[in-house]
């Protein structure tokens, strides 16, 4: 016979016909309300849940008899557990004599999108049953290839609140330790350690990287694993036009800054708990990355936000102002607003044809996600006719050119979503088709920039502007008016390639004359820059924002 005692707040029901081990891909069950069934080994039983009540675990009216069920690929762990008989007066624990048990360690879903460890123990009177579902389910999770066994994990101890270190102590070692992944940890002392790190020691040896912080820290090892990777291909990174080669280490993020924006637009919030179980069941999410040049020379790579104009301002003026803490981005974003400068120049570039979807089509990316899947095959195709000499190459694509005073040019890879903009500053930009939403904000009062800034908190289609261009781009480029003589080799092969820069547009009638690109935090030295989107360059310990029903139901 068996029984079911629930630890925490989760509760499993055996199947009432008998569970049984099987080489699938779930652990199920139903039962009736005494709790008790017989316990047989015999072949699979076809899956009582459709795939999307199996994702959420949730009751449901088309379960028969309170069905549940686990994914194997969720399933954290399982061991023998000890129990003793027990009775309880509902009649739902039934006593048992000499009972045997195992328990199953595995991912509970909560709302807004985390994730919990949640534990159940299944009981029965059978030695040779019990051992035969153990080690059933132990040869399921032992085939499971995409799980870590060995990770490096770097924490910055000074992010955010300070509270890195304590924060992988507390709520990421244990389930790290319970799922039997072995650690080797680096407390960073400096900047640009772990970036450092990755170029020297052995990375052949982890199955993946795992970053403690904001996303900051996220940045130093984004570019030392990208940097090792083309150093060890042999690619140069400052040629603009290089073809990068993808990393095969995947990188983990627990969210400990002060933002992070990228742990939020890829997993869907900032929990410690989630990411560290999205990283112990093996998820894989592919992400593109930006390469921003200057005279051929490679300045950074960006993942999030490629800002100049207003979101520049707030950083540069930002960094002074670090006494203040974190409200200093503020207090300078109040000031920069105040100030409402805007900047001449001229924006350049190649609309991304390969994907399949538009900045303002309200279809933001999800986990599984069709147009990253569709866009990046299309890009494939569209290489291959180009290595083949069947399409016309890069040099007589049809580049787009606008002019003009801007408030703000900003660049987004992903939806640069966080708990301030749940929506972020793209809603619909995706993380992996080998694009970035570009958007241009032209000069306008103050009023109507606040309305566009407003918007980035509430559902209204922050687009939806006279004064507001977007396009979703594979390449751009941006010069600065005030700074044509400094690119002048940038604005010769602007010339051969699209032709007037507007040249004979009106001298800028604000006060400053360059803002500075903030890239992903950082200021970049440069305001006149050359940016090139690589699909699907790295992959992250993550699945992708799964899709909420009543998302799902409204679209």
């Amino acid at each position: 016979m068996l029984g079911v005692r629930q630890q925490g707040k989760r509760r499993f029901w055996p199947r009432s016909a008998g569970l049984r081990p099987w080489a699938g891909r779930e652990l199920q069950g139903t039962g009736q309300a005494a709790g008790r069934t017989s316990l047989c080994p015999g072949p699979p039983r076809p899956c009582l849940l459709s795939p999307v009540q199996q994702r959420g675990h949730q009751p449901g009216p088309e379960r028969p008899g309170n069905a549940c069920s686990v994914p194997i690929s969720e399933i954290i762990t399982v061991e023998e557990a000890d129990t003793h008989g027990k009775h309880h007066s509902s009649g739902k624990w039934q006593k048992m004599e000499k009972p045997f048990a195992f328990t199953v360690h595995c991912v509970q879903r909560a709302r807004r999108h985390r994730w919990k460890w949640a534990q159940v123990t299944f009981c029965c009177a059978e030695e040779p049953l019990c051992h035969l579902w153990l080690h059933t389910l132990q040869e399921l999770l032992g085939k499971l290839a995409s799980r870590p066994k060995h990770l490096l994990v770097f924490i910055n101890p000074f992010g955010g609140k300070g509270h890195g270190k304590r924060i992988y102590e507390r709520k990421v070692a244990p389930l790290f330790t319970l799922a039997s992944i072995t650690t080797e940890v680096i407390v960073t002392e400096r900047a640009n350690q772990a970036k450092e790190s990755l170029y020297e020691i052995n990375i052949d040896k982890y199955d993946g990287i795992v970053c403690v912080g904001g996303d900051g820290m996220f940045s130093e090892v984004l570019h030392g694993l990208i940097g090792r990777t083309q150093r060890n291909a042999g690619v140069d990174q400052n040629q603009p036009r290089a073809a990068l080669v993808p990393s095969p280490v995947r990188i983990g993020i627990i969210p400990a800054g002060s933002t992070d924006c990228v742990c939020f637009s890829t997993v869907g919030t900032n929990d410690a708990e989630t990411s560290a179980l999205h990283i112990i069941v093996g998820d894989s999410l592919p992400m593109d990355v930006s390469s921003v040049h200057h005279n051929s020379t490679l300045l950074r790579y960006s993942v999030s936000l490629l800002g100049y104009g207003f979101y520049g301002d707030i950083i540069k003026d930002s960094e002074r102002k670090r006494w203040m803490g974190l409200i200093r981005y503020d207090f300078s974003g109040v000031k920069t607003f105040f100030s409402h400068h805007c900047y001449e120049g001229t924006v350049s570039f190649l609309p991304a044809r390969h994907t399949v979807g538009s900045p303002r089509d309200r279809k933001p990316c999800r986990a599984g996600c069709f147009v990253c899947r569709q866009s990046k095959q299309q890009l494939e195709e569209e290489q291959k006719k180009s290595l083949y000499g069947l399409e016309n190459t890069e040099e007589v694509e049809e580049w787009k050119v606008v002019c003009g005073k801007f408030l703000a040019i900003n660049a987004t890879n992903m939806s640069c979503a966080c708990p301030r903009s749940p929506r972020g500053l793209s809603p619909a930009a995706h993380l992996g088709d080998g694009s970035s939403d570009l958007i241009l904000i032209r000069k306008c009062s103050r009023f109507n920039f606040l309305r566009f800034l407003v918007r980035h908190t509430n559902q209204y289609d922050q687009f939806d502007f006279a004064f507001v261009e977007v396009y979703r781009v594979k390449k751009f480029q941006f010069l600065s008016k005030h700074v044509e003589d400094e690119d002048s080799d940038l604005k010769e092969r602007g010339k051969m390639r699209f032709g007037p820069m507007c040249s004979d547009a009106p001298p800028c009638c604000c006060a400053a004359s360059n803002s500075s690109w903030n890239c992903d935090g950082e200021i970049l030295s440069s305001s006149s820059i050359e940016v090139r989107v690589h699909c699907q360059l790295v992959r992250l310990f993550a699945r992708g924002i799964e899709e909420d029903p009543k998302e799902g139901a409204d679209s």
